[in-house]
């Protein structure tokens, strides 16, 4: 080839795009109590559990046990899930697969530990009649059928008592696997094969407690063996053919503190692995999720050749990728971390990807797997409150997963479906992350934001790490922004502790004003503070008693600088200020507080309403006002102004503001498809008047974890 040729080539080459990343967007949500029958009482719990298909892609089914029921999806429009119903299941459903126009349900009948029971119901799709029940003599988990529809197997747990003996095996009766043959569409149950377990794994061998079954095309059985730490291999004729411990794990840089800190310099050695979802991976490879129970879990994943052997183990990689993405659940250092849950592995635009789903995180990492030993993480996907199950759909270009925490009761999101759709296009999610950092930044719970010079953003986090207050520093340049530096706040030398920082402002110098929430029954006081370029405290400033009258704990949620004056915007009502709240100022440079003015809010409806940041751009002060709701039961998600010659602070009768609407937020929080989050907290203009947003996420604590930052572009 003359060089001439080769130029031209090299040229062709560098004009023509590289091969599109795949990413994974949700495209719906569909919250569970829409299964619900009219009438029937939405505010009893519910639940979204292990989520299956129908073959022909158009129908979800998935467990939903506290309700007793089985619920079923219409996808025919994946962007429009519909309502299918419930069908009860006289029992506790676990798992259902479907062959053909029949699902296959386990379902627990259990009375006690010590007497478990359980049913093998087939249920017609199109009458949602129960055809037929089998007995399964114990109490089922996981249910698989075999690639062809000829088969199904069943891990039969017998689970522990956590209570007992601090849930240490063995606890009798000892569990098993069940292969059922489907013949035409139907059981039967006369042809069940039972098989025996016991003797096989170091831990308490009399007890085996299957977890997780999954079936290759090979038609091999595999199952763990979640609180033996084991894992089994049936082969084909129905008999146990291989097993192998799962081994253990030794991690470091990970955080082993439930202390409000999000400190990744821990360490555990020789962790069992403690596998709960398996799939094989082709023919001759096993990839589990490990939880942990009972002594264990490696805050990881694994894939083991069909003999036992480490092909590739996660490490502290996924715990360190859900820190990254703001989703590390810190109230579970103690224990098991980000506890992956579950495995699903499915073919998408010919590359083969593995998904592992994080229950207490909820998020879910997709890793490309063409080289077994060597998976490459391509996106964390937010995946709904609590993931337990997932199903690729790789015939209609698909992912589901199936969210099992309902916090109804408390006023949070209910369980939920979502839908996602591999595309070519830039991930909606994450939208922030600390990806990159060296050391790792953990962060969580953003509550305040404030622009520096150009691109760069200042945010801090609240109470949720209070043993850890931070400003953190992001580059909004970069998509998705970049976290770039993480402060803490101290107080002599080590972390200030009695904070819930809610709002920061520059001081127009190197340093910080930030505002804290007060809790009087905490102690902890409603209080300003100003911090150098270090992060240490250099002057605090509690609320004088005349303007503390009638306070409700609900302080300070954020604080903007006019000149030398602090502006606070107080989120609730104080004294008998029924629909108004106080914007409180301070003379930073006299030293001296000024009184406030009163600002209204919109009428509230259910639940509460209040103030959640001030900005100041302009001749305005920016305010973003919210209810707290979620969902579709959330109204004001909004932000206001107010111009500045109207806040002339007082003391006493503080002078009522008038307000002009601005932004109504809510179209933005439902860009990712998902539910719309109740927490928008802060609210900042760059000096050319773009406008940036982000929400809490209360630290993944009773909530999705998804922390949405996102550009509302130039204001007018």
């Amino acid at each position: 080839m003359n060089r001439y040729a080769l130029s031209s080539m090299l040229a062709l080459a560098a004009a023509m795009p590289a091969a599109a990343e795949t990413t994974f967007n949700r495209i719906a949500s569909f919250a569970t109590t829409e299964n619900m029958a009219e009438g029937e009482d939405r505010a009893q719990p519910t639940s979204a559990e292990i989520i299956s298909v129908s073959e022909d892609g158009m129908t979800l089914v998935y467990s939903d046990s506290p309700h007793g029921v089985l619920g079923f999806v219409d996808i025919t429009d994946p962007t429009q899930p519909k309502p299918l119903g419930n069908v009860e299941m006289e029992g506790e459903p676990t798992t259902a697969v479907i062959i053909g126009d029949r699902a296959f349900v386990g379902v627990d009948t259990s009375d006690s530990f010590t007497e478990p029971s359980g049913q093998l119901r087939m249920l017609d799709m199109k009458t949602e009649e129960v055809l037929a029940s089998c007995d399964l003599g114990g109490q089922p988990d996981s249910v698989a059928k075999s690639k062809d529809g000829s088969f199904l197997a069943v891990a039969i747990e017998n689970q522990r008592d956590e209570d007992v003996n601090d849930g240490a095996l063995p606890q009798m009766p000892a569990g098993f696997v069940v292969k059922l043959p489907v013949t035409d569409g139907t059981i039967d149950c006369d042809a069940m094969q039972t098989i025996d377990l016991t003797g096989l794994a170091d831990i308490a061998p009399e007890d085996p407690e299957p977890e997780y079954v999954d079936i290759n095309d090979a038609g091999e059985i595999v199952v763990t063996l979640q609180e033996n730490n084991h894992i089994v291999i049936i082969g084909a004729d129905g008999k146990v053919a291989s097993d192998f411990s799962a081994g253990t794990v030794s991690l470091d840089g990970i955080n082993t503190e439930d202390d409000g800190a999000l400190s990744f310099d821990g360490s555990l050695t020789d962790i069992p692995r403690e596998p709960d979802g398996v799939q094989w991976l082709g023919d001759d490879h096993i990839v589990t999720a490990n939880e942990g129970d009972w002594n264990g879990g490696s805050r990881g994943w694994t894939i083991f050749d069909r003999d036992g052997t480490v092909v590739y183990d996660a490490g502290n990689s996924f715990e360190h990728a859900v820190a990254a993405i703001g989703h590390y659940p810190d109230k579970r250092s103690d224990a098991k971390g980000a506890e992956p849950e579950s495995i699903e592995v499915g073919t998408f635009n010919g590359t083969t990807y593995v998904f592992v789903v994080s229950e207490r995180a909820s998020v879910i990492g997709a890793y490309d797997v063409t080289d077994p030993a060597k998976p490459v993480l391509t996106q964390m996907i937010p995946s709904g409150v609590s993931p337990e199950g997932l199903v690729a759909i790789p015939a209609r270009n698909l992912l589901a997963s199936a969210n099992e925490a309902d916090l109804g009761e408390d006023g949070g999101a209910r369980a939920h479906v979502m839908l996602f759709e591999p595309g070519t296009g830039p991930a909606a999610y994450p939208m922030l992350t600390s990806e990159g950092s060296d050391p790792l930044i953990g962060w969580g719970a953003l509550s305040g934001l404030v622009a520096g010079e150009g691109t760069t953003l200042y945010a801090v986090s609240d109470s949720v790490y209070g043993k850890q207050p931070a400003i953190y520093t992001i580059d909004a340049a970069q998509t998705p922004a970049k976290i770039t530096e993480k402060r803490i706040v101290t107080r002599d030398g080590q972390p200030a502790e009695k904070l819930d920082l809610e709002g920061i402002t520059t001081d127009g110098a190197d340093g910080f004003w930030l505002a804290s929430e007060g809790n009087t029954e905490k102690e902890i006081p409603h209080e300003i503070l100003h911090v150098g370029a270090d992060g240490a405290i250099t002057e605090e400033v509690t609320l004088p008693e005349a303007l503390l009258e009638g306070e409700k704990r609900f302080g300070f949620e954020g604080i903007a600088k006019v000149g030398d004056v602090l502006w606070m915007a107080v989120q609730r009502e104080w004294n008998d200020e029924a629909g108004h709240v106080k914007l409180l100022a301070y003379d930073s440079a006299k030293k001296e507080w000024l009184g406030g003015v009163s600002y209204p809010l919109e009428e509230k409806g259910d639940g509460w309403m209040g103030l959640s940041e001030i900005t100041v751009h302009g001749d305005h002060a920016y305010i973003v006002e919210r209810d707290n709701l979620i969902g579709d039961a959330a109204k004001v998600k909004k932000i206001f102004r107010v111009a500045l010659d109207q806040m002339q602070p007082a003391m006493t009768d503080m002078p009522v503001v008038t307000k002009e609407e601005v932004r109504d937020l809510i179209p933005d929080l439902k860009r990712t498809h998902g539910y719309v989050v109740d927490k928008v907290e802060g609210f900042a203009i760059t000096s050319d008047g773009e406008g940036w947003v982000v929400t809490d996420n209360d630290g993944v604590d009773d909530s999705s974890g998804e922390t949405l930052f996102f550009s509302i572009g130039k204001l007018k």
